[in-house]
């Protein structure tokens, strides 16, 4: 207390001077003048940018939240999507009903059925003739050897190597894998990534007479047990004849983009295992 009373002694004019101050504004802002006018304006200015920092500092702490939000929500949608993609609608053969009219009987055959699993990608390369990516999922989190990878716009992957906590991925920006690949009219063959140009990929030997124009989308094919079918590898920026055996070579562009690639999901068909035990029954024979 002593100290205190010392200091107000010490600083009393100062105090004073900046009391006045403070009561001279008061009265002046609760006036109807021009200089009231002009200190209201300007408090309000300046309140209007504290108050606009404030709120952009709170925005920016929670952008994290909001990416979980929205890459979960992504998630939601893209099992719902699956959820009529992955199915075919059957009829079986006519059958006679309790009633006099013959009916067709329909059911729904499922044939695969995908968990979708978030990641972060923690890192990434793309540079290399074999281009990895490391994310922070692993065993314990569900993540198992050759699961496949997307982005939110298209292919990145499959899983090759995994830990507890983490997982490397094979990026399709590689030469030891090749992609099997398909046109709108379901025309198929293998994309070929072009390592001198990385972010080019090919396919070569598409027939000549096939209508294939810039911008059209190449999907991936449920072949070779390796990619769902259906999701975006990229789009076709190029058209040419090869003169050699005169067939046409498609260049693409990739639809993910690697070099700012973030956040992936990691695909999970638990019905996969039923599907490759049927397809290693004739090798064993």
């Amino acid at each position: 207390m002593r100290n205190f009373i010392l200091i107000i002694r010490r600083f009393f004019n100062l105090i004073l001077f900046a009391g006045l101050e403070i009561i001279c504004f008061i009265l002046i802002a609760h006036s109807h003048t021009l200089q009231g006018d002009d200190i209201v304006s300007s408090a309000n200015t300046v309140s209007g940018i504290v108050y606009k920092k404030q709120s952009d500092l709170v925005y920016y702490m929670g952008l994290g939240r909001m990416n979980d939000s929205l890459i979960n929500e992504n998630m939601r949608l893209r099992k719902l999507i699956d959820q009529y993609r992955t199915v075919d609608t059957l009829k079986d053969l006519p059958v006679k009903r309790l009633v006099t009219n013959t009916d067709t009987a329909v059911h729904i055959v499922k044939y695969a059925d995908y968990i979708y699993r978030t990641a972060r990608v923690i890192n990434n390369s793309v540079e290399n003739v074999n281009n990895y990516i490391t994310i922070n999922r692993g065993s314990k989190d569900g993540i198992a050897r050759g699961m496949s990878v997307i982005s939110g716009t298209g292919l990145v992957g499959r899983v090759e190597y995994v830990t507890a906590h983490f997982a490397s991925v094979l990026s399709i920006l590689s030469n030891k894998q090749q992609v099997s690949a398909k046109l709108k009219d379901g025309t198929f063959k293998s994309t070929v990534w072009d390592y001198e140009r990385p972010d080019i990929f090919m396919m070569r030997d598409m027939p000549p007479e096939e209508k294939i124009k810039k911008g059209d989308s190449v999907f991936t094919t449920s072949f070779g047990n390796t990619f769902p079918p259906d999701v975006l590898i990229g789009t076709v920026i190029k058209t040419e004849i090869n003169k050699k055996n005169g067939k046409q070579q498609l260049y693409l562009r990739p639809a993910t983009n690697f070099r700012s690639l973030q956040y992936v999901y990691v695909l999970d068909n638990i019905m996969d295992v039923e599907k490759k035990q049927l397809e290693e029954q004739p090798a064993k024979k």
